[in-house]
Protein backbone atom coordinates (compact mmCIF):
# COMPACT_ATOMS: atom_id res chain seq x y z
CA UNK A 1 0.00 0.00 0.00
CA UNK A 2 1.12 3.79 -0.53
CA UNK A 3 2.07 5.83 2.30
CA UNK A 4 -0.48 8.55 3.13
CA UNK A 5 0.79 12.11 3.87
CA UNK A 6 -0.42 14.46 6.46
CA UNK A 7 -0.35 18.39 6.51
CA UNK A 8 -1.95 21.42 7.47
CA UNK A 9 -1.73 20.80 11.18
CA UNK A 10 0.19 24.03 14.04
CA UNK A 11 -0.68 26.11 16.77
CA UNK A 12 -4.34 27.66 17.64
CA UNK A 13 -6.10 29.66 19.75
CA UNK A 14 -8.89 27.30 21.64
CA UNK A 15 -12.05 28.14 19.90
CA UNK A 16 -9.75 28.41 16.20
CA UNK A 17 -10.02 26.30 13.31
CA UNK A 18 -7.87 23.92 11.44
CA UNK A 19 -7.76 22.42 8.00
CA UNK A 20 -6.28 18.94 7.93
CA UNK A 21 -5.10 17.48 4.41
CA UNK A 22 -4.35 14.32 3.61
CA UNK A 23 -2.57 13.20 0.29
CA UNK A 24 -3.83 9.42 0.02
CA UNK A 25 -3.13 8.36 -3.93
CA UNK A 26 -4.54 4.86 -4.64
CA UNK A 27 -7.28 4.66 -1.70
CA UNK A 28 -10.31 5.84 -4.04
CA UNK A 29 -11.95 2.22 -3.48
CA UNK A 30 -11.49 2.52 0.29
CA UNK A 31 -12.66 3.48 3.72
CA UNK A 32 -10.56 6.06 5.83
CA UNK A 33 -10.23 7.42 8.47
CA UNK A 34 -8.46 10.21 11.35
CA UNK A 35 -6.84 9.22 13.79
CA UNK A 36 -4.79 11.18 16.69
CA UNK A 37 -2.38 10.75 19.07
CA UNK A 38 -2.05 12.72 22.25
CA UNK A 39 1.59 12.23 24.32
CA UNK A 40 1.54 8.98 26.62
CA UNK A 41 -2.02 8.04 24.90
CA UNK A 42 -3.12 5.70 22.18
CA UNK A 43 -4.17 6.18 18.94
CA UNK A 44 -7.39 6.69 18.18
CA UNK A 45 -9.78 7.26 15.49
CA UNK A 46 -11.56 10.42 15.02
CA UNK A 47 -13.91 10.60 12.04
CA UNK A 48 -14.16 8.18 9.30
CA UNK A 49 -15.92 7.99 5.68
CA UNK A 50 -16.90 5.56 3.03
CA UNK A 51 -15.17 5.56 -0.12
CA UNK A 52 -17.78 7.03 -1.72
CA UNK A 53 -18.50 9.91 1.19
CA UNK A 54 -22.08 8.27 0.95
CA UNK A 55 -21.56 8.12 5.22
CA UNK A 56 -19.74 9.45 8.31
CA UNK A 57 -19.20 8.60 11.76
CA UNK A 58 -17.05 10.33 14.05
CA UNK A 59 -15.77 10.04 18.02
CA UNK A 60 -18.10 11.38 20.50
CA UNK A 61 -15.36 14.10 21.79
CA UNK A 62 -15.36 15.77 18.15
CA UNK A 63 -18.97 15.37 16.91
CA UNK A 64 -20.20 18.55 15.80
CA UNK A 65 -17.16 20.00 15.81
CA UNK A 66 -15.33 17.98 12.89
CA UNK A 67 -15.96 17.02 9.74
CA UNK A 68 -14.30 14.92 7.35
CA UNK A 69 -14.62 15.00 3.54
CA UNK A 70 -12.78 13.62 0.68
CA UNK A 71 -12.09 14.46 -2.97
CA UNK A 72 -11.37 10.77 -4.62
CA UNK A 73 -10.70 13.06 -7.74
CA UNK A 74 -7.82 14.30 -6.25
CA UNK A 75 -6.40 11.43 -3.87
CA UNK A 76 -7.36 13.93 -0.81
CA UNK A 77 -8.90 13.20 2.43
CA UNK A 78 -9.53 16.44 4.78
CA UNK A 79 -10.60 17.13 8.24
CA UNK A 80 -12.12 20.48 9.13
CA UNK A 81 -11.96 20.56 12.27
CA UNK A 82 -13.78 23.69 14.47
CA UNK A 83 -14.79 24.85 18.09
CA UNK A 84 -10.99 23.61 19.09
CA UNK A 85 -10.11 22.59 22.42
CA UNK A 86 -7.12 21.95 23.90
CA UNK A 87 -7.79 18.61 24.46
CA UNK A 88 -7.54 18.49 20.65
CA UNK A 89 -4.24 18.90 20.74
CA UNK A 90 -2.30 15.94 19.24
CA UNK A 91 -0.61 14.53 16.15
CA UNK A 92 -3.04 13.61 13.54
CA UNK A 93 -2.74 10.86 10.81
CA UNK A 94 -4.74 9.63 8.34
CA UNK A 95 -5.22 5.65 7.23
CA UNK A 96 -6.96 3.52 4.91
CA UNK A 97 -8.87 1.46 7.03
CA UNK A 98 -11.26 -1.79 6.82
CA UNK A 99 -14.92 -0.41 6.64
CA UNK A 100 -16.24 -3.31 8.52
CA UNK A 101 -14.19 -3.29 11.74
CA UNK A 102 -12.43 0.41 11.27
CA UNK A 103 -9.07 -1.32 11.72
CA UNK A 104 -6.50 0.62 9.89
CA UNK A 105 -4.11 -1.42 7.00
CA UNK A 106 -2.56 1.31 5.62
CA UNK A 107 1.15 2.14 6.60
CA UNK A 108 1.23 5.30 8.90
CA UNK A 109 2.48 8.52 7.36
CA UNK A 110 4.18 10.82 9.52
CA UNK A 111 1.39 12.66 11.28
CA UNK A 112 0.89 16.47 11.41
CA UNK A 113 1.05 18.15 14.88
CA UNK A 114 -2.23 19.98 16.04
CA UNK A 115 -1.67 22.19 19.14
CA UNK A 116 -4.61 24.10 20.64
CA UNK A 117 -3.76 26.85 22.86
CA UNK A 118 -5.91 27.87 26.07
Amino acid sequence: QVQVAESGGGSVQAGGSLRLSCAAPGYTYYCMAWFRQAPGKERVRVAHIQADSSSTDYADSVKGRFTISRDNAKGMLYLQMSSLKPEDSAIYFCAGIACETGSPFSPWGPGTQVTVLA
